[in-house]
């Protein structure tokens, strides 16, 4: 048996808090997505102004990610590059999505969605760094 390390409502808080930080810092209006690493929905919020589609599309990114252990640019970069048959696997190929590793294993992904896709990977990168950050910190005070 293994030992798998999860995302837990407080990681998920601090992702949002951050990533939502870097949008706003950038006058950004997007959705933000957050799923545990079997790609389930943990976190959605849609910012005031953000695009309405974006709260469908930030989650696919996000799901993406788990998926295929990849940020989801990966693909966008196969379709951009002529491999068109990247459009028939079940990912969305759009950059802003964000895989959350941590110890080597994927916990789950950020997906962000409503500007440029590049700024939507950079809010989402924002969010996964938070997390990162954190995780020694929330490890030492569940032990002590």
């Amino acid at each position: 048996m293994k030992n798998i390390k999860a995302l837990t409502l407080d990681d998920v808080k601090c992702i949002a808090a951050a990533a939502e930080a870097e949008a706003i810092a950038c006058g950004w209006a997007v959705s933000i997505a957050v799923c545990d690493a079997g790609g389930h929905a943990l976190w959605l919020q849609r910012m005031d102004g953000a695009p309405p589609m974006s709260a469908a599309v930030a989650p696919e990114k996000a799901r993406t990610c788990v998926l295929s252990g990849k940020p989801s640019k990966a693909f966008e970069d196969m379709v951009n590059n002529g491999r068109i048959a990247a459009l028939a696997m079940p990912v969305v190929p759009l950059e802003g999505g964000e895989p959350i590793v941590v110890d080597g294993g994927i916990v789950g992904a950020v997906g962000v969605s409503g500007v440029r896709s590049g700024e939507d990977a950079q809010v989402a990168r924002a969010g996964v760094a938070a997390v990162v950050a954190a995780a020694p910190a929330r490890t030492e005070r569940k032990v002590a």
